[in-house]
């Protein structure tokens, strides 16, 4: 209880005028105190307590000039305006240099005037060395008794945790002594388990590394363990995956420290611990991007992101405003989603930069006006219907954001003297079943002819990409809100695989795409392996602490409209050749007539809306022949052609007829 009072005491103390002053005056007494001290002491040890006369007038002679020196190195050091409860090896070491620096001094001095000042060596040599002693053990004692009685005391804590950390490298020494010094945070480090032998039967900062994670059963009864802290942020995501199963397995709840990149960027502490999430399971490689030539394209220029509310848009504002832009236009038709993205970047500190514009990209009137008055270099075009299933059912606002708003924004382009366009696509567009990967599939067409009709104009690049994690209406967050409801989770298709990227990711590859692209090309992404939807969901259960099939239910529901059990990498008719960066593949198709295909998307506009849902997909299938419509009365028909099923590898091949769509033009494109 007095240690308590003691502390509050403190506290209020704290807070009232002055407080710093009276810091300091005390700090300086102490430390006078001290040093006084042990040059007595000093003095003491060196005549064995046995000072002779002659020498005992001198313990005090000079005392006060000495002490001064001490002192104006001490603060010199900056050993008075630290934080007084932190003391780490800097401190000590600046500790080190000021009373080193003041034994140097008495020392040239006694050389050079021994009549002046003339100590004993001795005395100067154990007068420093007890100096560093007392000073360096004052400040560690208190900061032990900070950290381990008072700080646990003014944040009331309760019962500690014990806690298993997994990974005895730099992070996990870091964590438990950011743990060790604040109790505040409920936990207590007991064991580390790590899969190196050769730390096995070591201490670490006094807590023992054990063994393997594999032998995390054994510990958890001996230490009575109530949660396991991987502190691995470089691990593969197979041995995380493993480590969360053995903690779900023994009833242990299971965090993780943050990323790398997020521990190295300073962005988070090692003790801001999360939970296990899906994405660090799935287990994406690092991407290694040319930051040099990124930020070389974009410094100094002005560039547009249409979506620029949306999950890729929005993460494409945050990578190119670090480049350092001039100017950064948020085109964005929905007004709420601009405000958040909008207090985002002011809250990073770029809101001197950027120009958050609310507009629609088919109104042409506000577009150009935008055009005018900002005078774009490079557009990143993410603006786009994207859920597959709702733009089965409206199949003319699909065509008409996606291919003819990307034509419209690419011919304003071209007209406003834009160095480069990157469009945003979609896996989804590789021979497409669906409404919104042919209209995007079409806007891929339009913008390679646009290109080929004049090379030296705007640079056109389009990227594909698979599902990105966490995005609106994508798989992840959907399961999430399920498993919180209870379930059921719905998946469609127990054999259902997708590929995943996170949006960082993604977007960090679209940004090292538009800096090496030449004009006209098709880039896709690296997307790894495709990972089935069913055994995500099961993970996803499992990492919330419940039991598939038994606290949630699956339920498959089939496919839905447009959908395909798998995508595919590339049409018919592409060939793909590797770029500079490994990542990123560049696909080779012929551009087609630029006439040709501006006259079918004019057509296609003013027929449009007189027409039902299934002649808008029949029209679009004349102008992309890869396009296998969906529609509800040939659903049996198309799942016994393969269509939506892949087949087993070195099974027969779909028995969808080819489309012709490079050695023979289609019909529509040749004015038929």
């Amino acid at each position: 209880m007095t240690l308590i009072t003691i502390h509050n005491a403190l506290q209020r103390l704290r807070r009232q005028r002055g407080w710093e002053a009276l810091r300091l005056a005390l700090l300086a007494g102490i430390y006078s105190l001290v040093l006084v001290g042990c040059r007595w002491l000093a003095y003491q040890l060196r005549f064995d307590f046995a000072v002779p006369p002659a020498s005992h007038q001198l313990v005090f002679q000079h005392w006060l000039w000495v002490l001064c020196l001490q002192m104006i190195l001490l603060a010199g050091f900056r050993q008075f305006s630290g934080v007084t409860r932190y003391f780490s090896l800097p401190d000590l070491k600046h500790l080190l240099l000021a009373m080193g620096g003041s034994a140097l001094f008495l020392c040239l001095l006694r050389y050079l005037r021994s009549d002046f000042y003339s100590p004993p060596w001795g005395v100067i040599l154990v007068d420093f060395i007890l100096g560093f002693v007392m000073l360096g053990g004052l400040r560690v004692g208190y900061r032990l008794l900070y950290e381990r009685v008072w700080s646990a005391c003014g944040k009331n804590a309760g019962p500690l945790l014990n806690v298993a950390i997994i990974g005895a490298g730099d992070a996990g020494s870091s964590l438990v002594l950011e743990l060790k010094q604040h109790p505040g945070l409920g936990l207590k480090p007991v064991v580390f388990l790590d899969d190196r032998p050769e730390k096995w039967n070591s201490y670490l900062h006094g807590v023992p590394v054990a063994g393997p994670p594999e032998s995390m059963n054994k510990w958890a009864r001996k230490f009575n363990l109530a949660k396991v802290i991987i502190a691995m942020p470089s691990a593969p995501a197979k041995r995380i995956a493993l480590i969360a199963s053995l903690a779900q397995q023994h009833k242990l709840s299971c965090v993780s420290v943050p990323a790398l990149e997020q521990l190295t960027s300073g962005q988070l502490s090692v003790t801001q611990l999360r939970p296990i999430s899906i994405e660090d399971l799935l287990g994406r490689e690092p991407v290694s991007l040319e930051s040099e030539t990124i930020r070389h394209t974009f410094e100094d220029r002005v560039v547009m992101v249409t979506g620029a509310g949306g999950s890729i848009g929005s993460e494409l504002c945050r990578q190119i405003a670090a480049c350092g832009p001039r100017r950064l236009l948020l085109v964005e038709r929905c007004e709420v989603q601009m405000f958040q993205i909008e207090q985002e970047m002011i809250k990073r500190g770029h809101g001197g930069i950027i120009v958050p514009l609310v507009a629609d990209i088919l109104d042409q009137v506000s577009m150009r006006a935008i055009f005018e008055a900002h005078r774009p270099e490079v557009i990143f075009h993410a603006a786009a219907h994207k859920h597959v299933p709702m733009m089965e059912h409206q199949p003319w606002e699909a065509v008409m954001n996606n291919s003819i708003g990307s034509a419209r924004l690419a011919d304003m382009a071209i007209a406003f003297g834009v160095e480069r366009f990157l469009m945003i696509s979609t896996d989804k567009a590789v021979n497409p079943t669906s409404v919104m990967g042919a209209s995007k599939r079409l806007a891929e067409i339009y913008l390679q002819s646009v290109f080929a009709r004049d090379p030296q104009a705007t640079k056109f690049i389009c990227v594909r990409f698979g599902n990105v994690l966490g995005s609106s209406g994508s798989v992840v967050p959907t399961f999430t809100r399920q498993i919180a409801a209870g379930g059921p989770v719905t998946v469609t298709h127990p054999d259902m695989v997708r590929y995943f990227m996170t949006i960082p990711e993604a977007v960090g590859l679209v940004l090292q795409s538009c800096a090496q692209g030449d004009g006209g090309d098709i880039f896709v992404l690296d997307m790894g392996q495709p990972v089935n939807i069913a055994a995500l969901a099961r993970q996803m259960i499992q990492l919330s602490g419940l039991q598939p099939e038994v606290d949630i239910e699956i339920k498959y529901v089939g496919l839905r409209p447009g959908e395909k059990l798998f995508e595919e990498l590339n049409c018919q008719g592409e060939n793909f050749c590797p770029t500079r960066h490994p990542r990123i593949m560049s696909f080779i198709h012929r551009p087609e007539p630029f006439d040709l295909v501006q006259a079918a998307l004019v057509r296609l506009e003013e027929e449009m809306y007189s027409i039902e849902a299934m002649e808008v997909k029949n029209r679009i299938r004349q102008l992309v022949p890869e396009y296998a419509p969906y529609s509800p009365a040939n659903d049996s028909d198309r799942a016994a052609s393969g269509v939506l099923w892949r087949p087993e590898r070195g099974a027969e091949k779909s028995s969808r007829p080819a489309a012709p769509f490079v050695q023979n033009r289609p019909a529509a494109l040749a004015g038929a």
